[in-house]
């Protein structure tokens, strides 16, 4: 399936490739664009948009939730480590929100330095799915019973 967002990616639109490529869709193609073409190309693609003015999921739903967060509440409610995480990316990414996660900075900052290490957004994907991985890894250890 194709998925389509705004180009530069960072903080949610990295969590939410991440999110599809090892929760709903490995086999996931991804469409970088400008932030005013994702409501018109996603039909013409045949693609999901995400965290874009227009898009399926847009930047922020009518409830307020970013595209990472409003994947996990439609797809994924039964995982507890997602709706942590979740919790850290909505915090992370919606202006205003840093202060409902203390991780959150912490993720902001990380995702800062995407773009100053990589060449493109495939690549960004590519290798922020480490930090993903590394934060799912480390909350469910802290949700495994003792």
């Amino acid at each position: 399936m194709k998925w389509i967002t705004r180009e530069g990616i960072r903080i949610n639109r990295t969590a939410t490739c991440w999110l599809i490529r090892r929760f709903l869709d490995p086999k996931a193609e991804f469409l970088f664009v400008p932030a005013d073409q994702v409501a018109s190309m996603q039909g013409e693609a045949g693609a999901t948009g995400f965290d874009a003015s227009g898009a399926t999921y847009p930047h922020q739903d009518a409830q307020g939730q970013c595209s990472f967060a409003a994947l996990v509440r439609e797809r994924l409610t039964h995982d507890p480590v997602l709706i942590e995480m979740a919790r850290i990316v909505q915090a992370a990414d919606i202006k205003g929100q840093l202060d409902n996660h203390p991780a959150a900075p912490g993720l902001q900052l990380i995702s800062r330095g995407f773009p100053l290490v990589t060449h493109d957004d495939h690549e960004t994907a590519e290798r922020a799915a480490f930090v993903y991985d590394a934060l799912y890894a480390s909350i469910k250890l802290d949700e495994a019973p003792e």
